[in-house]
């Protein structure tokens, strides 16, 4: 007689559906938070800081997607007179390729050149080889002006999956997602813009905004200045996460 199977506590249920779903799933992808992986970094880790230890300072990581376009320089003029750096998150097409010596001031200047795709294409469902070359394009043409290849990536629109985050991880790219943006391709008005993101602010947030549209780059006095009266200091994304360093194909989510 064929013995009765227990009652599987709720818990313990959830527990198996769950790991029943990962192997189905084929789930590789691995999220975690730049306050996280700070934390666990090894004591031998050697992410380099910025100005300050965000294990004991109140950070926040100020980003730019998309660029870069005719107000970059303006921008990286700001950010110089303020001594912030920045992740600056380039398009290849129509962006790196037409504005070669702001790619080449970015890198000069101390900021994060980071990938943001070829021609922005949605990367989730897109064949892989499809995918390898909306990233890798970028990197090369990145590193043809720089003579470094970036180390971080952000899909368009955040969207990414065991596809993407497998191709990012043999292309050497982390992915970095955000916890404040503006909306700034809805609106052209600065002081909306400024309050969005002061409104959403937090420690070991990461910040979006777009370095293309009307309204962006004169909100960022007004949000640089903000911020630092709040206590925060604005680094780059890498200097967020130090000690730890970042790991290609992981997906960064404040």
């Amino acid at each position: 007689m064929p013995r009765k199977s227990k009652p599987i506590g709720t818990g313990a249920a959830v527990a198996l559906v769950t790991a029943v779903t990962l192997t189905l799933s084929g789930c590789l992808m691995q999220t975690t938070a730049p306050g996280s992986a700070r934390a666990d970094a090894a004591s031998d880790a050697k992410g380099s800081f910025g100005p300050v230890d965000c294990r004991k300072a109140k950070c926040i990581a100020l980003t730019f997607d998309a660029g870069p376009g005719k107000d970059t320089p303006h921008l990286l003029d700001i950010l110089k007179e303020k001594k912030v750096h920045a992740t600056f998150f380039l398009l290849g097409k129509n962006h790196v390729l037409k504005h070669p010596d702001t790619v080449r001031r970015i890198e000069a200047e101390g900021h994060e050149v980071a990938n943001h795709t070829w021609s922005h294409k949605i990367l989730t469902g897109q064949k892989p080889a499809v995918i390898r070359a909306e990233l890798k394009k970028t990197q090369d043409a990145i590193a043809k002006i720089t003579g470094k290849k970036p180390r971080l990536m952000r899909p368009p629109q955040g969207r990414t999956d065991d596809t993407v985050s497998g191709i990012s991880k043999d292309l050497g790219l982390s992915q970095i997602l955000w916890s404040a943006t503006a909306k700034d391709y809805s609106t052209s008005d600065s002081a909306l813009i400024r309050k969005r993101i002061l409104d959403q602010a937090s420690k070991d947030g990461i910040i979006l905004l777009h370095d293309i549209y009307k309204g962006t780059v004169p909100a960022v006095p007004g949000i640089i200045d903000a911020l630092k009266e709040r206590g925060y200091t604005l680094v780059t994304v890498p200097q967020l996460m130090a000690p730890a360093e970042p790991v290609p194909g992981t997906v960064y989510r404040p």
